[in-house]
């Protein structure tokens, strides 16, 4: 082989290894069934929000509602011992109103709280959540529905 060539293929085949490595692998969203929720809830909204940044990712967001409680507060009060019991690790939310727990292994991350909480989160410019979960959230208010924003990202360990 002629020297151009083998830097040609060694070009080729060092930017098929980048591309391995860069935001295509590393951006792709967790699934909703990888996120342990309480029997008999139901995820009434998802979507899938990206950042193409330095530090590109992919978040699964979710809204959760689940009749056998009478307020979002309970729902998610209960669904934290419900991760826990999992073994999933409590670890700072982004805001006060939220709960935030990594999966074993910490290959999954879980920010978790009240629709109302989160919806003024959103407002405040505190958190990012799609229109699609943000106007999800509002009908679970006037519905008077027990509910849950669910934000699922790839952990520290991905």
């Amino acid at each position: 082989m002629t020297a151009g060539r083998v830097s040609a293929i060694g070009l080729l085949a060092l930017s098929v290894a980048l591309v391995g490595c860069g935001p295509g692998g590393s951006t792709k969203a967790p699934k909703a069934n990888q996120l342990p929720l309480l029997p008999g809830a139901k995820i009434v909204a998802q979507d899938t929000q990206c950042d193409k940044g330095a530090d590109a990712f992919c978040a699964l967001q979710l809204v959760v509602v689940d009749t056998k409680f009478k307020s979002s507060e309970d729902f998610v009060n209960a669904e934290h011992d419900y991760i826990h019991s999992h073994g999933w690790d409590g670890v700072t939310a982004d805001t006060g109103d939220e709960r935030a727990a990594e999966s074993p292994g910490h290959k999954l991350r879980a920010t978790y709280g009240t629709a109302i909480g989160d919806l003024q989160g959103i407002e405040l410019g505190w958190i990012h959540r799609s229109h699609t979960i943000s106007k999800a959230l509002s009908k679970t208010l006037f519905e008077h529905s027990a509910a849950m924003s669910v934000e699922l990202d790839r952990g520290s360990s991905n």
